[in-house]
């Protein structure tokens, strides 16, 4: 350790607990106890630091040195602890740390609240920083120099001292140690500009890319407008011919309208014209009337009277020839019925016809049936004794019989079979239906796993077609292959693997995970994780102690017993995490906590909602415990059982086999019993055949019955033809004296007829003479007469013609009234008048002028206001774009203008300040025989949210130079380059003070040794600013500085009260026991 003659401070630490059993003081060895104000420090770095009741301190002062800090303790003694307060005070987030999540878990265990306070340089007074921590609320108390303040007004005054706790250039602590190599290149140049560029740098740098990305949303809407206004003005440009032809038949529409308005009026006047020649007409006519009908008086007066002579004898007329037409229809009715009996008669010797006719064929049906008798009596006679056909109807009977039992005992077995079938394909589908759910929760996993690491989504399908290519066996990532028992359970499981293992691939020989890597992550660059099971099996591995011995303390499982997995995947995890080995407990083991932790042989326990670590102290021996709270599960709480699944698949292969084999058999027996139906048929046949053999003379005997039978009956049903032959005699004789009454009284009717037309024509000879006498007086005056009615008809004519006509100039006067729109009351408006006067007087020049224009009208088709209205509103539409055209030019020019401006303000200085640290790095990383180099990266200059630092470095001769990564190196490559450039940026001191957590511990000796000399020498100047580097252990021979304060962190029940240290004293015993050992 260096001297500390120079300046010498001891931290005011009282009471420090590490552990929940007993309580332990802390002594921390700083530099000078009574300074508070020295030259060195630089402004917003850090002066004090005062903890109370957080995490493992009661209450604890830390002075720390201007230049390099160097924070050395065991680990479990509270160096990370320092690295806490300083994020927490300077109102870091939680996250920055990446342990508990809420503000109130770094409060010590036992107490209701925490207090960080924190100096900070300032020229003109020092700002003191002080949060209290509440554990109830999970809330926080501020204070700035005294006074009550907000963490906002905290954060401001943070910001104004460039202190950016969130910025891993300047704030790593040990859990983000791995996520500096996990930064992206535009990630890394942000945070570089943040703490080592001037302020304006990273200001710049937003500015242009807010300018690159609304002069991008100006270009695009200037080209929108552009392109919008020059379709505007070709779709215009086409439709301007439509617009004048538009226009064109606008102008013929209106003369056709100024026609139709004057046509009514002209065709008002012509009609009231031609009323007025009707009315002279009509006048004219009646005189012509009133003077002829004076003439033909006295013809008319001696016509009339033949007629009034004329009438009677007509109705008598008509009278006689009512009564001639009675007598002729008695007549018709009398010669109806003369024709009816005459009918009558010819059906009675039909009926005799068809009597005859029945007999004949009686006769006839009576010698057939006598013929067929003889010939059936002569078959029978032929007919032997058949009595021997009787044994072999037995023995067909006999084998039928057997073949029917035989039948029904297969249909018996089939039905059986059929049965079994089913049965095994129900139990198939289920089998199905359960394998086919097993897939959808894998399906839902491995989409739970693309979300989270699309690369390792990518890689499972890739080994699940090439798992040929590799030896032994490979099982994808974990979390697929896990299968939690109870869901409930899965947190636990999923808390204590770390996701890197979760989607971690597990090989069981190590040639196949280096073929594996060697294809997915340096072929195909797909960023994944994989591991090889140990060679000796530990999936059976025995817990230390049977769980039994611990359910007093409310544990119920090891967490290996809360979920299946292969045997190598088990295996991994118990050699790496001891899952045999940690019991998983309730709330009872919560409320037992204190007892639980004291049993040796607990490292980690679960309760049911916190997790545990216990460790024991290398100095002290005493019991250190850290808890946190368990974390819901994402991904373990749908479980697919591999086993139970390959059990699935076996037992649907197994009952898919035993299915085909009932089918064999099913077919077996149905060729058995077509068999048997073909030889049930042939007995059937035979057995007809016999027995028809057998009842053919029965049969014979009731044929001659029956037929004899019939004899009989038609020989009784015989007809008496003679007696028939009387009675249709005697029928006739008495149909033809009702014929002779009928002709009597049908000559009756006759000579009334005959008598009642001569009486007629008597009547008619007498009417002639004065029918004569009355056409002569006619014929007189018809020449008179038909004037008069053609005058009569005419009068009716010209008074009906007026009646319309006047009708008709009501109507036209009032219709052109309507169309010109002028009420009854008003006459023709002056302009009207003008207009008419300048068109057509006639209906026939204004008929022919209408037809013209509408003809011209007809000619522009296709065309309607709304293409006007459109090219009217385009119109104005293309002005206002040229308009906004203009406006967006002229902004995009200023944005460019602007972007130019800014780009050459922000770019240069960036490249020298790149430059500077690429300097720096080079020369470190020479320093240590190694290569290294800092360039800034851009695919595209205009692209400025694309900017990046890139580092890249080689650790050996025969490499080449490769992107830092946090895949392609080791993790003691990652920790040297983040050392290096992190050191590159100390030099560069714009932040006031840098935090280090324990970031050498992945280093090998000799590059740990080359990074300590480097961070010595940098931070030790008197131009960088301050610096905290915490480790758990140095090497030995190491080179110290007089700038460096090392504060080295002790704890234990047997440490002095930090008021009684003295290490001038401590360090003269060191010496003494050397020498006298």
């Amino acid at each position: 350790m260096s001297s500390l003659g120079k300046r010498k401070r001891i931290s005011h630490v009282t009471n420090t607990q590490t552990s929940n059993i007993g309580e332990c003081s802390s002594t921390y060895t700083q530099t000078n106890p009574g300074e508070t104000r020295d030259s060195g420090f630089v402004k917003g770095s850090i002066r004090r630091i005062t903890m109370q009741n957080f995490l493992t301190y009661d209450h604890s002062v830390v002075y720390p040195g201007p230049n390099l800090n160097m924070i050395v303790g065991a680990n479990g003694t509270g160096k990370s602890s320092i690295v806490c307060a300083i994020c927490l005070g300077l109102a870091g987030k939680t996250a920055i740390l990446g342990r508990g999540d809420k503000v109130g878990l770094y409060v010590k265990r036992g107490c209701h609240k925490g207090t960080v306070e924190i100096e900070l340089e300032k020229p003109g007074g020092n700002l003191v920083i002080n949060r209290e921590i509440h554990v109830e609320n999970n809330q926080s108390v501020w204070m700035l120099n005294g006074r009550h303040s907000s963490q906002k007004a905290v954060e401001e005054e943070v910001k104004m001292l460039q202190i950016q706790v969130s910025n891993l250039c300047q704030f790593l602590p040990q859990e983000k140690v791995g996520e500096f190599a996990k930064m992206s290149k535009i990630e890394l140049l942000e945070a570089t500009e943040k703490s080592v560029g001037p302020p304006e740098m990273y200001e710049f740098h937003c500015e242009l890319k807010t300018f690159r990305t609304k002069e991008r949303d100006l270009e695009n809407v200037c080209k929108e407008k552009a392109s919008a206004l020059e379709k505007f003005k070709q779709r215009n440009e086409r439709n301007k011919h439509d617009v004048n032809r538009y226009y064109e038949r606008k102008r013929h529409m209106d003369m056709i309208k100024m026609l139709e308005k004057k046509k009514p009026w002209v065709e008002y006047e012509t009609a009231r014209v031609e009323m007025e020649g009707v009315k002279r007409e009509k006048d004219e006519a009646r005189r012509k009337l009133k003077t002829l009908k004076e003439s033909q008086a006295p013809l008319v007066k001696k016509i009339q009277q033949i007629d009034s002579q004329l009438c009677p004898i007509e109705n008598r007329m008509k009278d006689k020839t009512v009564s001639i037409r009675e007598a002729s229809q008695k007549c018709k009715q009398k010669q109806d019925h003369l024709d009816r009996k005459h009918r009558e008669i010819e059906d009675i010797k039909q009926a005799l016809s068809l009597k005859q006719t029945e007999e004949a064929d009686r006769q006839k049906r009576i010698r057939n049936t006598r013929r067929m008798i003889d010939d059936l009596t002569a078959e029978l006679a032929n007919v032997g004794d058949q009595s021997n056909v009787n044994p072999q109807i037995d023995a067909v009977n006999i084998e039928l019989k057997r073949i029917q039992e035989e039948k029904a005992k297969m249909d018996g077995e089939k039905a059986d079979l059929r049965r079994e079938k089913d049965n095994l394909n129900g139990e198939c589908r289920l089998l199905k239906n359960r394998l086919r759910s097993m897939d959808d929760m894998m399906k839902v996993k491995e989409e739970k796993l693309r979300g989270r690491s699309r690369d390792t989504y990518t890689a499972v399908h890739w080994l699940r077609q090439n798992k040929h290519l590799f030896s032994g066996n490979v099982y994808e990532p974990m979390m697929l292959v896990i299968s939690v028992r109870n869901p409930d359970h899965a947190k636990y499981v999923e808390n204590h693997i770390s996701f890197n293992d979760l989607r971690a691939f597990v090989f069981q020989r190590r040639e196949d995970m280096e073929k594996f890597m060697s294809e997915v992550r340096d072929n195909q660059n797909l960023r994944v994780n994989s591991v090889f099971a140990p060679e000796e099996s530990c999936a059976a591995r025995p817990p230390s102690r049977p769980i039994a011995s611990l359910k007093r303390f409310g544990f119920f499982a090891y967490l290996r017993e809360l979920f299946d997995a292969p045997e190598e995947v088990m295996s991994y995890l118990c050699n790496q995490y001891k899952v045999h080995d940690v019991p998983v407990g309730t709330e009872q083991t919560k409320a037992m906590i204190k007892t639980v932790i004291e049993e040796p042989y607990l490292k980690v326990l679960y309760t049911a909602e916190e997790k545990y670590s216990v460790k024991k102290s290398f100095y002290s021996g005493k019991t250190i415990t850290s808890n946190s709270a368990v974390r819901p599960s994402q991904y373990l709480t749908m479980a697919v059982d591999a086993e139970e699944k390959r059990q699935l698949e076996e037992q649907i292969k197994t009952v898919e086999k035993s299915m085909q084999a009932i089918d064999v058999q099913i077919s077996a027996m149905q060729e058995r019993a077509m068999k048997l139906d073909r030889r049930d048929n042939e007995l059937r046949a035979k057995k007809k055949e016999l027995s028809e053999l057998k009842g053919k003379k029965r049969q014979l005997e009731q044929k001659i019955s029956t037929k004899q039978d019939s004899l009989r009956q038609m020989e009784q049903g015989g007809i008496d033809l003679e007696k028939a032959e009387q009675e249709t005699k005697a029928q006739i004789s008495a149909v033809n004296s009702e014929k002779v009454a009928i002709v009597s009284e049908f000559l009756t009717h006759m000579k009334l007829r005959a008598q009642l037309s001569m009486e007629k024509v008597y009547m008619a000879l007498e009417t002639v003479g004065m029918t004569a006498e009355r056409t002569k007086l006619e014929t007189d005056c018809r020449e008179g007469v038909a004037e008069l009615r053609g005058l009569e008809h005419a009068c009716a004519v010209l008074d009906r013609r007026k009646t319309q006509l006047f009708e008709k100039c009501k109507g036209l006067m009032k219709r052109a009234r309507e169309i010109c729109n002028i009420n009854p009351e008003e006459s023709l408006p002056p302009d009207l008048h003008t207009a008419f006067s300048q068109l057509p007087a006639t209906l026939d020049e204004i008929d022919a002028m209408l037809n013209e224009e509408r003809s011209r009208a007809e000619c522009f088709t296709g065309l309607s206001e709304s293409v006007v209205d459109e090219y009217n509103k385009r119109e104005q539409e293309i002005k206002n774009l040229e308009k906004d055209l203009l406006e967006k030019t002229t902004a995009l020019n200023t944005y460019r203008q602007n972007i130019s401006e800014a780009k050459e303000r922000w770019l240069n200085p960036l490249k020298q300040l790149v430059e500077q640290i690429n300097v720096n790095f080079s020369d470190f990383f020479r320093s240590m025989q190694c290569a290294g180099e800092v360039d800034l990266h851009s695919e595209n200059e205009e692209e400025y949210d694309k900017y990046g630092i890139r580092i890249r470095v080689k650790f050996r001769s025969n490499t080449e130079l490769h992107e830092l990564t946090a895949h392609h190196q080791s993790g003691g490559e990652r920790s040297v380059s983040t050392m290096l450039y992190l050191m590159a940026l100390q030099e560069l001191n714009r932040c006031p003070f840098r935090v280090v957590d324990e970031i050498n511990q992945g280093m090998d000796p000799v590059n740990e040794r080359r990074v300590f000399d480097i961070v010595v020498r940098t931070a030790c100047k008197e131009t960088t600013s301050q610096y905290f580097f915490i480790t758990p252990k140095l090497l030995q021979n190491l080179q110290y500085a007089e700038e460096m304060t090392v504060l080295c962190v002790h704890n234990g029940p047997h440490m002095l009260p930090p008021n009684k240290w003295d290490d001038r004293k401590f360090i003269k015993r060191c010496l003494q026991r050397k020498r006298n050992p």
